[in-house]
């Protein structure tokens, strides 16, 4: 069983993935959707929402503790202010 993690290695680790192994697999047919990666096992499941995404990665990996979740096609998961970030480039 994988160990809890510090959050920032999560987000670093769980930001490499994501780039170099799911964003262009789902940038374009899934935008808005959420991902929700494991980051030791490197699996990953999609959903419309944090909780679907999170309900089909458990279905994988019930054991996944070390999860970062990314909004396709955006910098942040949720609205910060008036508007959603867009991700750059």
């Amino acid at each position: 069983m994988a160990t809890r993690r510090p959050t920032e290695e999560i987000a670093r680790l769980g930001d490499e993935i994501y780039e170099r192994d799911i964003r262009r697999e789902v940038e374009t047919d899934h935008h808005g959707e959420v991902v929700a990666i494991d980051i030791d096992s490197r699996c990953w499941a999609l959903g419309e929402t944090v909780t679907a995404a999170r309900d089909r990665l458990r279905a994988e990996r019930p054991d996944a503790i070390n999860v970062l979740f990314e909004r396709v096609g955006y910098r942040a998961i949720d609205r910060f202010g008036a508007g959603f970030l867009r991700r750059a480039g």
